[in-house]
This record gives C-alpha cells, structure tokens and sequence, in this order.
C-alpha cells in the first residue's frame, strides 16, 4: 500500500461532536490531476474536499493545462453523516483573489464498498476537468467518545459490539483478533510555538489504516483531552501511534512530539505518562502525553494471538 499522504491541513474539530461517534468506513481519496485547465497569467490552482467538518485543501499548483497532484488521504464515514463528499476547485491570481472554478458532489452513500471510483468531474465552462479516485472500504468497530462514557465502558455495550462487529465480518476476509481502546487524557509541558508561550495542540492516534484525532485545545502547552478512541486489531504485532500537532490555520500542522507503543506491550487499564520524542522516535522532544490503553480480544479469533 503506498503511503496515504499529509494529514489534512484543516483538523477543524466537528462542531456538534457526539457523545459516542462509530465509524462505518474510511473514504480513500487520490487526487490525481486536472485536464485542459486554462493556461493564462501567474497563479495557482488548488482542489478543496470537505466531508461534513472534514476539509482537505490540496497543494497549491501552478496554472497550467495539466496539474499533477497525486496527492492521498483518508475521511472517516460516520453512521449517522449523510452528507455528500464536496469537491471544489480555485484558482488564486494576485489581487485578483480567489475564483472558485467549478463544484461537485459525489453522494457517499451510494458509493460500493471496495470498489475505486474513478471521477472526472467537468468544471465550469472553459475551465477543463477534474480526474480523482474513491475507494469506500468498510471499518467496522472504530469509534471516538468521551473518557468519563466510553465506547465500550461496559460489558453489555462491548458484547453488543463484538457481536455487531462478528456479524458484519461474517462474508468478509477480516479477522480481527479485538479491539483496542485508547484513552487520550492529557498533555504536559508541551513545545511552544508562538510568541506568548503557548501551543494549539491536537493528537492524532493511529493503528494500521485507521486514524483519528482529537479536538484542538487553544492556547495552551497542557492540554487536557479526555478523549477514547476504539480500533480494531487486525494484528497483534501492530504498533499504535500517538502524535500531538499544533494546528496552524490553513499551513500544515507543527509536530509537537510522538510516541509509538507495540500492542503487544500494552499493560491493560494501567495509565500510562510516556515521553514524547521527536518524528523519527530516536531523540526525546519536550513534554509528556498520559494515556489508558487496553486491549480486548475478540472470543474467536483470540485463539491466534495465543497460539
């Protein structure tokens, strides 16, 4: 699989976030490029996706007939979205300010499952087209909810979700040995990045292909999140990243520290205060993240991680 891309560049909290959100699936998107787009005058084109508060802004691009983007990344679908997937292009020309080109919607949930879609979309007259690709793969068991209500808290919920959960993998080739739950609570003693003292940090946590993130706490270097996360484990030799970014408007987040941890190091229940270190994990960086993690086995397929 090649690599997925840069984390989106908007990270705009979802707005009327849930108690408990489940994901249903993960929309991979490339963005390939545009065909016969007008060539007159300095500029840049850029190609904007929005999918209910999830935005990604392309790499801006000089304006010329065919611009080669090839960019990747990945929107979470949740159950209850039923908002189509928002592209839309511009072109940004000196003082002339920025000129939307064309819009189109693709209606997520009539996408197939595991099927790439291949769109080019025709933009405003005069102005060419728009090649992208759509894959909707489904992600079963993954969620984001408050610390103090988790997911899977309970033993009547966590049941009702193995049982979901076996019952949508049942003519499937997944075989998930569980779940993993992470509770983000808090950050400590964090990098500075602007002139007061302060940070705009936000973490992302990702296990294999599914990542999530946390709301961004302003004007802080401790923030606190309290914030569970469920993955499913599709093997128990993965490694779960944890990185804390500070959002920086429209430019690419700062990275502020990471962490990695083997499932198979993970002392249940137990909170846990770690290090940050910096983007390669050799050196430390500054600040710590305290974390619960716990990992439960899925009763059928348990047996391969004792095997």
């Amino acid at each position: 699989r090649q690599n997925q891309g840069p984390t989106p560049r908007t990270s705009d909290p979802p707005k009327n976030q849930l108690k408990n959100q489940m994901w249903t699936g993960v929309l991979h998107i490339i963005l390939v490029e545009g065909q016969d787009l007008p060539q007159y005058g300095q500029g840049d084109v850029y190609v904007r996706f929005c999918l209910g508060d999830q935005k990604y802004k392309s790499k801006n691009l000089c304006i010329q007939p065919n611009p080669q983007w090839r960019e990747q990344f990945d929107f979470n679908q949740f159950e209850d979205i039923q908002e189509p997937l928002q592209v839309e292009v511009f072109s940004k020309r000196g003082r002339k300010g920025t000129e939307s080109w064309g819009m189109f919607e693709v209606d997520v949930l009539r996408l197939p499952l595991n099927e790439r879609q291949l769109y080019t979309y025709v933009l405003d007259p005069g102005k060419g087209k728009l090649v992208f690709l759509v894959t909707l793969r489904p992600c079963w068991g993954v969620s984001i909810s408050d610390t103090d209500n988790p997911t899977l808290v309970n033993q009547d919920e966590r049941d009702s979700v193995m049982e979901r959960f076996s019952l949508k993998n049942t003519h499937q080739r997944l075989h998930e040995v569980g779940f993993l739950q992470v509770s983000v609570l808090k950050a400590n003693d964090l990098p500075a990045t602007d002139i007061n003292g302060k940070s705009n940090p936000f973490c992302v946590i990702k296990l294999g292909n599914c990542k999530l993130q946390t709301h961004t706490v302003n004007r802080t270097v401790n923030p606190e999140w309290n914030k569970t996360f469920t993955f499913p484990i599709k093997d128990i030799h993965d490694v779960v990243e944890v990185t804390v970014f500070d959002e920086n408007g429209d430019r690419c987040p700062n990275l502020l520290g990471k962490i990695a941890i083997p499932l198979l190091t993970v002392q249940d229940g137990q909170q846990v205060c770690l290090l940050l270190k910096k983007e390669d994990l050799g050196r430390p960086s500054k600040g710590t993240i305290t974390l619960v993690l716990e990992v439960i086995y899925n009763n059928v397929s348990s047996y391969e991680h004792h095997s």
